[in-house]
């Protein structure tokens, strides 16, 4: 993510992992972008070669240079383990005969010096089999989150945008927050959440809802009917994991869904699912969004009836902020939660232009990760938003004989 490009860029790109690149890719020790994983080891052996050759006969440490091949399984591959192994066992035999005979190690330290060096290449080769797994974890890992989280355009939908994604689980990298931009004939249309729980089935969800929502954002022409799609569709993946004898049939998301209608640039439709309603950023300061709280997606059988649409003003210069709980639940050694309203206030007060998307999720990370001290007990999401013109509408697909948006194919 580039703070200053108004965009956002959270998928940062992987090669593939193969068997050659595993090593460099976990390259401890570079120099001008050169490995010198080879040096340590030298230079140990290099030390006791020459400090066991003028040592007195009473005091032989050659044996100590088993060590040389054991930091090489540290921090090398299996080629340069095993090649400082045989440059152990050479070392430790010509140092070893230049003693007079009373004087020298002999067979049992030349034992020990061989299987040291058999033995640190073994574990040198699990080591890199081990992160060669690691990294192709990895790869998986980024590709599920490209395919949850897509990349989006530039100034997509009429929408100047910036994110920031974090998850608890550094290793995992993908969770179950999740954000989107959909334009359509009918205006722009956001959509940022948090799936309660964790795991495969949190994404699972995650990307279930985020399918509906693509689809329904576009063809759908009132914000209450893509609220609609979306609850009923959140029920229909309970019924199947249900179905499957899964546990989580209990499942609910919370979210924000926006609209950004193309006939009235000075506006905002909100739906709240039960999420920290949106915060308006601008260089007059910080505000709330008066949006009517409804319940999460999942939940409506509580509360039978269409979610409340609340139109808000928003000035062109002000950016619309959506945050998950791991930004408002953060806390710090005290335990007392961030005030993230409070900080970002401050923050513009100093700098009116920390209110641009890219700068405007940058504070609310740095904030974030410094008041919790880098300690996220929950996946992190901030998401960020303005309008850059009113949005050209688009054609609505027509059917063959009829008109209307159903009949056509989606070009998102």
């Amino acid at each position: 993510m580039s703070p200053g490009s108004g965009g956002h860029d959270l998928h940062d790109r992987y090669p593939p992992a193969g068997r050659r690149d595993v090593v460099h890719r976990h390259e401890m020790l570079r120099l001008r972008g050169r490995s010198i994983t080879w040096v340590p080891p030298l230079l140990l052996l290099t030390a006791i070669a020459v400090a066991d050759y003028n040592t007195t006969g009473e005091f032989r440490i050659i044996s100590w240079i088993v060590l040389v091949p054991g930091i090489a399984a540290a921090i090398c591959g299996v080629w340069g383990t095993a090649l400082f192994a045989v440059l152990s066992i050479g070392a430790y035999t010509l140092v070893d005969n230049a003693w007079p005979h009373q004087f020298q190690a002999g067979l049992p330290d030349f034992i020990l010096v061989t299987t040291g060096g058999v033995l640190a290449t073994l574990a040198c080769a699990v080591r890199v089999r081990g992160e060669r797994r690691a990294l192709h974890m990895r790869d998986v890992t980024d590709t599920v989150r490209r395919t949850v989280l897509r990349p989006l355009p530039p100034r997509w939908g009429g929408l100047e945008h910036a994110g920031v994604y974090l998850t608890a689980d550094a290793e995992a990298r993908v969770g179950g927050d999740f954000y989107d931009i959909q334009p359509g004939p009918y205006g722009t249309r956001v959509f940022v959440g948090d799936v309660q729980g964790k795991g495969l089935g949190a994404v699972e969800t995650a990307s279930v809802l985020l399918g509906a929502f693509r689809e329904a954002g576009y063809h759908e022409a009132e914000l209450t009917a893509v609220a609609d799609r979306l609850e009923e569709r959140m029920l229909r993946h309970r019924e199947y994991t249900t179905a499957l004898g899964r546990g989580d049939g209990d499942r609910f998301a919370t979210a924000v869904l926006l609209g950004f209608p193309a006939d009235r640039p000075d506006v905002v439709d909100a739906v709240v699912f039960g999420h920290e309603p949106p915060l308006a950023v601008g260089p007059d300061g910080v505000r709330s969004l008066p949006a009517g709280g409804g319940l999460p997606l999942g939940c409506r059988d509580l509360a039978p009836g269409k979610p409340p649409v609340c139109r808000v003003p928003v000035a062109a210069d002000e950016t619309l902020l959506l945050v998950t709980d791991g930004v408002t639940e953060a806390r710090d050694g005290a335990g007392d939660f961030y005030r993230l309203a409070d900080d970002l206030a401050r923050a513009v007060a100093a700098d009116p232009r920390i209110a641009a998307p890219g700068r405007l999720v940058a504070v609310v990370r740095d904030g974030t990760l410094r008041h919790s001290r880098g300690h996220l007990v929950d996946d992190t999401t901030a998401f960020a938003v303005r309008r850059i013109s009113a949005p050209r509408a688009l054609r609505v697909p027509r059917e063959p004989g009829g008109e209307g948006p159903e009949g056509g194919r989606s070009p998102y």
